[in-house]
């Protein structure tokens, strides 16, 4: 892998051409006419930081044998933080079907066996680096994530105190958003890509994750909340808080006013769910109220 700081870096690296961009909230990606390479330009929150992570999280997932596309070069320069990974062939998960459904969990189950080792330098945090000056707990790396707005909130004490029990779960290496699009199946072969939310906190945190994603694009693409697969969904490990706080971050990150579409009553309630099943239909039934108010996905 090789570092530049080069204007243009996908042509002075012989990579390219690349064709047009793909948009995503916070990355532009663009292919390889030959289909050899990919550009990824991050963009958006802390584009640098993520390129850094994402890079050092990538080579270390491939010494654990998990597949994932090499990084051919990177960089931050005029062009942006940037980083140029080698193709890797594949199909994105589908969840158009409740068996296709069912085959993606058993990938994210997959995924994670390997993953969510015990390490002895693990400490909560963005990235798989370790930490030990000025740790924080689990609980509270959660809500730093928060935007500074959030602490005045109604709903902030009640999910503080939610959360206090995760301090108690290992911390673990994670991939951070295990989404059917970012595991590609080659065959009998699994990759892995997009590992720029990677960190270390509890394992529930990609299972919610995964959980989040799911119900919240089933609905969006017009799947009513009843036709939701809890009873695939239970199979995953399951923290009421967790879902609650991922819940609210989706909310913080969109329109500044589409936080304050959910009560603190609503958080009370999934927060305080023991129950997965039935902790799931609550979150579909808030998302749906949320779609109707025309949040954006």
């Amino acid at each position: 892998m090789r570092n530049t700081k080069t204007a243009e870096p996908w042509i002075e690296q012989g990579l390219g051409p690349f064709g047009p961009a793909a948009l995503k909230p916070y990355s532009r990606t663009r292919f390889a006419t030959d289909g050899s390479a990919f550009l990824k330009i991050y963009v958006g929150i802390d584009p640098e930081g993520r390129r850094q992570r994402e890079v050092a999280t990538v080579e270390r997932a491939a010494l654990w044998g998990i597949s994932v596309p090499a990084v051919l070069a990177t960089g931050n320069d005029g062009a942006g933080s940037w980083t140029a990974f080698q193709a890797v062939d594949g199909t994105p998960c589908s969840v158009s079907t409740h068996s296709a459904i069912e085959e993606y969990i058993g990938y994210v189950v997959t995924v994670n066996r390997g993953l969510h080792r015990p390490v002895a330098d693990a400490t909560p945090g963005s990235g798989w680096e370790a930490r030990r000056a000025g740790v924080v707990s689990p609980h509270q790396f959660l809500l730093d994530q928060f935007s500074p707005r959030c602490r005045s909130l109604p709903w902030w004490a009640v999910l503080s105190e939610a959360l206090q029990p995760v301090d108690s779960h290992p911390v673990v290496r994670l991939h951070g958003d295990l989404k059917p699009e970012h595991l590609l199946i080659e065959s009998e072969r699994l990759h892995v890509v997009d590992w720029e939310a990677s960190a270390c906190g509890p394992a529930v945190l990609d299972y919610t994750d995964v959980v989040f994603h799911l119900v919240r694009d089933l609905l969006y693409e017009g799947t009513p909340p009843g036709r939701i697969p809890v009873d695939l969904l239970t199979r995953l490990p399951f923290s009421g808080p967790v879902l609650a706080w991922r819940l609210l971050l989706w909310l913080d990150r969109r329109r500044t006013h589409d936080i304050d579409l959910v009560t603190v009553h609503d958080i009370y309630r999934l927060a305080a769910e023991e129950q997965a099943a039935s902790a799931y239909r609550s979150l579909a039934q808030t998302v749906e109220l949320l779609r109707a108010a025309d949040v954006p996905r």
